[in-house]
């Protein structure tokens, strides 16, 4: 086999893709030739080429993700591949999701900023999952009191979600689009009735004259949430390299403060 030729090279890297079922950097791809037979790195480059060419048209695409190369199903047949597994896709709260896309827009970024921003406390069990799930990491600590742990997404995170750098990242302006319209006002006709309406007015003077209401803190609405984003979206920060390793994370108050409703991880 003439490694030298893109064509041939393309079937040996198509080979090592699906083999290894992980993205695999340009570096680790020529690691696993022999010095005497390794290509040269434009024969490397012009082998991918030809493989995603070869792709077109099938039901497998090469994609360049974070971590490197992969072979992976298209998007469109995920619908009938997703049958392979009986057990069901792993869902997220809307408190995740918002504090992911908080640390993916606005990193570097501390506990105590997402939840000034979100406007209620952040459950230590879902910055533990991501920790977990290795999506986002400690990059350094605030130079504030406490010195508080900041946060900013990782590789795995990028690979996750198909993208390749955090450029790739969708504008806010497409995230509001999917924010459903907030319910419209009931018209006259299809109002409360007269008399239901009588008695809910006077329990309410009743609990008026009775002992006064505390007011409940309100919870930052999503679509304020994204506004608020769409504010922060310049100057995103994207290499942390500069930032010091990062030391054992500090003592966290655990107040529990989980969002209601889930909402399904798009892929």
């Amino acid at each position: 086999m003439n490694l030298s030729e893109p064509k041939e090279l393309a079937l040996v890297l198509e080979a090592f893709l699906l083999a290894s079922g992980k993205p695999q950097s340009l570096e680790r791809l020529m690691e696993l030739f022999e010095e005497g037979e390794r290509p040269e790195p434009g024969v490397f480059k012009k082998a991918l080429t030809v493989l995603a060419k070869s792709c077109e048209g099938r039901a497998l695409e090469l994609k360049e993700v974070a971590s490197g190369y992969r072979l992976q199903v298209r998007e469109r047949y995920a619908p009938w591949v997703g049958r392979l597994w009986e057990e069901r896709p792993q869902r997220y709260s809307r408190a995740l999701l918002e504090t992911l896309a908080l640390v993916a827009y606005r990193q570097p970024i501390t506990r105590g900023e997402i939840e000034d921003i979100r406007g209620v406390a952040v459950n230590s069990q879902i910055v533990k999952t991501l920790l977990e799930r290795e999506w986002i990491r400690v990059v350094g600590h605030r130079d504030v009191p406490g010195r508080p742990a900041m946060f900013a997404t990782t590789k795995a995170f990028l690979d996750h979600f198909n993208l390749k750098s955090l450029d790739e990242l969708p504008p806010l302006a497409a995230l509001r689009e999917l924010q459903p319209d907030p319910a419209l006002p009931l018209d006259d006709e299809d109002g409360v009735p007269a008399g239901l309406q009588a008695r809910a007015d006077l329990a309410l003077a009743d609990d008026d004259a009775g002992t006064e209401q505390a007011e409940p803190r309100e919870e930052t609405s999503f679509r304020s949430l994204l506004a608020e984003l769409d504010s922060m979206e310049q100057g995103l920060k994207t290499d942390f390299s500069d930032l010091p390793a990062s030391a054992e994370s500090d003592d966290e108050g655990e107040t529990l403060a989980e969002d209601a409703g889930e909402l399904p991880l798009l892929h």
